[in-house]
């Protein structure tokens, strides 16, 4: 007899499951071999769209520094920028699992630390789960936080709080040597306790490997197709972007409607034609 319970039978994505998505869910759809789709996301409104259309895991990223606060990189966001967020996810939301990062500064000097930020993440706005970046060298943070309860998700190659020790946004894991410090980084992370991994800017090979090497679920995000789980920036996945990165294809172009919806308002108001009296209160 099956020991997976109805909920964690169904699909991740295009199921009909009651009540959030839990870690469980997330090893039976790896037991499975199910690939599952991942967004970002940052506010209530755009979070209840992604949850209606059956989007399983929603990440508030720090790449909020980009695409919310207008920084060049992940590095100035804080643990207080991100809680707000988070906190509208989470109210935004009713079968999603939301992961909030740990933003740099937040967890790297000590477990102490990193479980300080964690837990309020999860007091203060509700979050599932945190992610952190880092191999080994965070392993026993991440110990740490799933003896506390933390349900940690990890994350490997090129990491974007690292930008500037890795030389900017570069590939990571080329040659025998790179992909197999990758490949211990990653076994670490599962065995220190992590539910998932985000592998970003590695070959797809190596991305291959280390999803068939880890019992865990890996979430690709350019690191090839292989993968258990594929993760955008909602704002490159919809084309609000002014540039997206190679690896994220554009399913639409926010970008242009709103242009054309603000262009065609601001028409109206100049030209008299807004508001007429079918917009007015009488």
């Amino acid at each position: 007899m099956s020991s997976l319970t109805t909920q964690e039978s169904e699909p991740l994505y295009g199921g009909r499951r009651p009540g959030r998505v839990t870690i469980r869910d997330i090893a039976a759809a790896k037991a499975r071999g199910e690939k599952w789709p991942m967004l970002t996301a940052y506010d209530a409104l755009t979070a209840g769209i992604f949850d209606e259309a059956g989007i399983p895991v929603l990440l508030v990223g720090d790449s909020a520094g980009n695409v919310v606060f207008g920084y060049e990189t992940t590095i100035p966001v804080t643990v207080d920028d991100l809680i707000p967020l988070t906190a509208a996810v989470v109210r935004g939301t009713r079968r999603a699992m939301v992961v909030a990062d740990l933003p740099f500064g937040s967890y790297q000097a000590s477990p102490a630390e990193a479980l300080h930020a964690a837990a309020r993440f999860m007091k203060e706005a509700g979050a599932h789960a945190v992610k952190l970046e880092g191999g080994q060298r965070v392993a026993h943070h991440v110990e740490e936080l799933v003896a506390a309860g933390v349900p940690v998700m990890g994350h490997v190659g090129l990491t974007p709080q690292s930008v500037h020790a890795l030389g900017g946004f570069r590939v990571q894991g080329r040659g025998s040597e790179a992909g197999d410090r990758l490949i211990h980084d990653a076994k670490a992370l599962e065995a220190a306790g992590a539910f998932a991994v985000v592998l970003e800017g590695i070959p797809s090979e190596l991305g291959a490997r280390i999803t068939q090497t880890l019992q865990i679920p890996t979430i690709g995000i350019g690191a090839g197709p292989e993968c258990d789980a594929q993760v955008l920036v909602w704002q490159d996945m919809a084309g609000l972007s002014a540039r997206s990165p190679k690896f994220a294809k554009r399913y639409a172009d926010i970008a242009a409607i709103l242009r054309d919806a603000a262009t065609e308002f601001a028409s109206d108001v100049s030209s008299g034609a807004f508001p007429t009296e079918q917009y007015s209160y009488r």
